[in-house]
């Protein structure tokens, strides 16, 4: 140091000095991105703590709608126009794509398929939907397809329970609390009905309804609907009682089931032609939600009800 002069600093380089330009502009994109990131968290519902549950091999689709905590796994593939409620699961190699909304607290199994195009020959890949309800399961290898006709949509309630390889077709409207065990299989515009049980294998033919808290058995073919509250079994299906044990599980009073029990008697014990015994439980089966349900249900049975198996159909 020279006398005389306090700090002799050595001259900055023009290299130095572009080089601290450029580490300072890049200091300052990037402080830029981590405020626009923070930004979009608070913004976006799909945020990090949903992220950080999906694999980093699952391929959403930009334009999914992720909820928060929603697990997603290993090769699973969402669309672009999927919504998926919050806390679902989805398993590896799943697939969820159309215009498809899961609600809350789902799961869905590996190799599911949900909301692909339906197999009805008139679909022409219109706009249609795939609606799911709360706590639903959908176990391995299951297919639900999405409706055909504009604006139309497949519709699953909420608490149901559909085991492997059930397989829902296009328009088919399921309601709450069903159960369907493994193969059960609906073709298009079927309707089950709240607390519905369909056993493994059964074959449900298009358009057929299929009653309030009724009991269809392992593989049976369903050609016609299937009144509320009763039991059936074989190919084609027939009548073998109330469903006796499910009316009580749902909960029914002891008055109403009295009066269930009569209206059947009287729908299949009495030889009457069903608009006469529709007519006749009007007259004589003392009202209550469930009869008139069970009535509401014969007048509108297009195909025809199940009937009675003669020989076996005991109370």
């Amino acid at each position: 140091m020279s006398a005389g002069k306090i700090h002799d600093f050595p001259l900055i380089s023009p290299v130095t000095v572009s080089r601290l330009r450029v580490i300072m502009k890049i200091y300052k994109v990037r402080k830029l991105k981590v405020a626009q990131r923070k930004r979009t968290r608070e913004l976006d519902p799909m945020s990090t703590k949903a992220a950080s549950k999906i694999h980093e091999t699952a391929v959403i689709a930009p334009g999914a709608r992720i909820g928060k905590d929603v697990e997603i796994g290993a090769f699973s593939v969402i669309g672009p126009n999927v919504e998926i409620g919050d806390r679902t699961i989805i398993a590896p190699h799943a697939l969820v794509t159309g215009w498809t909304t899961i609600g809350e607290d789902c799961q869905i199994f590996s190799f599911s398929s949900v909301g692909e195009a339906s197999q009805d020959m008139k679909s022409c890949g219109e706009k249609s939907y795939v609606r799911i309800g709360d706590r639903t399961k959908i176990r391995e290898c299951v297919t639900i397809h999405r409706a055909t006709g504009e604006g139309q949509e497949t519709r699953i309630g909420n608490d149901c329970l559909l085991m492997a390889t059930v397989h829902i077709a296009h328009n088919c409207l399921v309601g709450n609390r069903v159960i369907m065990s493994n193969a059960a299989m609906l073709a298009g515009h079927v309707v089950v009905e709240d607390n519905a049980v369909i056993g493994g294998m059964t074959g449900v033919h298009q358009f057929v309804k299929i009653g309030r808290n009724a009991m269809v058995g392992g593989m049976s073919r369903l050609v016609q609907d299937v009144v509320p509250y009763t039991i059936v079994n074989g190919q084609p299906a027939q009548v073998y009682g109330l469903n006796n044990v499910g009316i009580t599980r749902a909960g029914i009073s002891m008055d109403s089931r009295r009066a269930l029990k009569k209206a059947y008697k009287l729908l299949y014990r009495s030889g009457l032609t069903l608009a006469k015994a529709i007519t006749v439980i009007e007259q004589e089966v003392e009202s209550c939600e469930e009869v008139e349900h069970f009535l509401r249900f014969l007048r509108d049975a297009e195909r025809g009800i199940c009937r009675s198996h003669k020989e076996t159909d005991k109370e």
